[in-house]
């Protein structure tokens, strides 16, 4: 994955999305609320339907702010150049998306009853849907070579840097009463069940039309349809509309065409080693 970056803290950051003063704002200024909810990723793991699924939690399953607010704009990415300005206008409890690691967010969080929603996706899916982005964004150089996008994901230079270290960091929060952790294919198999359980983890209480409401609007063809959830609206300079989409297929298991079996061999083999001290199984390590 090639683009211009800087190093903060030892992960790459992209020059034209982040600056060393957004991400230490993050780190030690940004004023974080009893009542906020963080919605922590490591890109292309779940994060824009984990974002739409909290907006519509937190509205009562009511889809107007969903259908006419843009997703980045409800929901604004802390430690990026844009963030301070949109957080503003944020009303309250506020849903602050984010891919930084544990590590620039823990001091700010240890002193306040913040909740954290963490979505985490088998990461042959994440490289796959990386590949294809990476195709469409700006920010990066094109790249039709998989094995680059292999050999970046293994080698931590990817940005945000390593997945297994964001693993490990955000792992740091198990047990905790404010971090609720989830699969990307927990939501796939049983969409309504996780939306119930993240209910419950925010303490909303809603009837059963408004969880119905919730799962309608937060399935992939109604978010792929809607303007303000797919970035559509984003101008062709920022993202190439004609060569993808950021809601590009929505499933589990895609790595299956795109890996051959000398790839995904070694791939599980590095994967072991990387997650042999995590004890922690999770539903693809089964596949």
């Amino acid at each position: 994955m090639a683009f211009k970056y800087f190093i903060y803290k030892g992960v790459r950051y992209a020059k034209d999305a982040y600056t060393e003063d957004a991400l230490s704002f993050a780190e030690n200024e940004f004023e974080v609320f009893d009542d906020d909810v963080f919605n922590i990723t490591y890109p292309k793991s779940g994060t824009n339907w984990m974002t739409e699924i909290l907006n519509l939690i937190k509205h009562d399953g009511d889809p107007t702010i969903c259908q006419t607010v843009p997703i980045y704009v409800r929901s604004p990415w802390l430690g990026t150049l844009r963030f301070m300005d949109q957080m503003r206008n944020l009303t309250r409890p506020r849903i602050i998306s984010s891919h930084l690691p544990y590590h620039l967010l823990a001091k700010s969080l240890s002193k306040s009853k913040a909740k954290v929603v963490y979505t985490i996706r088998n990461p042959k899916d994440v490289i796959v849907s990386l590949f294809y982005f990476t195709k469409i964004l700006s920010l990066f150089k094109a790249n039709d070579d998989f094995q680059k996008c292999i050999d970046g994901f293994f080698e931590g230079t990817d940005m945000h840097g390593s997945w297994f270290d964001h693993i490990k960091g955000w792992m740091q929060m198990k047990g905790d009463r404010r971090f609720f952790c989830i699969t990307y294919e927990e939501l796939l198999k049983d969409h309504r069940g996780s939306v119930v359980r993240l209910c419950e983890f925010l303490g909303k209480e809603l009837t059963d039309a408004q969880i119905d409401s919730i799962v309608q609007h937060s399935s992939f063809s109604s978010m792929k349809d809607n303007k303000m959830s797919n970035w559509s609206l984003l101008p062709p300079e920022v993202l190439d509309h004609t060569k993808g989409s950021v809601l590009r297929k929505g499933v589990s298991g895609d790595w299956k065409n795109h890996f051959t079996v000398a790839q995904n061999e070694y791939f599980d083999k590095v994967y072991q080693e990387n997650m042999k001290d995590l004890n922690l199984s999770f539903c693809w390590e089964q596949e």
